[in-house]
């Protein structure tokens, strides 16, 4: 059985950095693509940042280049968000995802696997 477990979200104020972890267990993910995924509340859930599995492709929602960093660890199984200069916009409940696809899995409709979620709150 996959399981996706976040971890990380917490209380941050704007400017400020947090890392975000996921470890992966139940099966191999070292060709799968592991993206991170955010909803607001009363929004949508989008997509933030995406590695496919052999690294080769990384995508960020324009919102947050400069700022965040994905990168992942297939020997740990993990797969890490590093946020920096953190906005109000920001806040959200941040979800780490996993798909089969070679490719960068950009809309939720599509992804395999997820995670339970870890809340973000950037306060001013």
């Amino acid at each position: 059985q996959v399981q996706l477990v976040e971890s990380g979200g917490r209380l941050v104020q704007a400017g400020d950095s947090l890392r975000l972890s996921c470890v992966v267990s139940g099966r191999s993910f070292s060709a799968w693509t592991l993206a991170w995924f955010r909803q607001a509340a009363g929004k949508e859930r989008e997509f933030v940042a995406g590695m496919s599995g052999s690294g080769d492709s990384i995508q960020y929602t324009d919102s947050v280049k400069g700022r965040f960093t994905i990168a992942r660890d297939n020997a740990q199984n993990t797969v890490a968000l590093q946020m920096n200069n953190l906005k109000l916009e920001d806040t959200a409940v941040y979800y780490c995802a996993g798909d089969v696809s070679l490719a960068v899995e950009t809309q939720s409709a599509f992804i395999d696997y997820w995670g339970q979620g870890t809340q973000v709150t950037v306060s001013s």
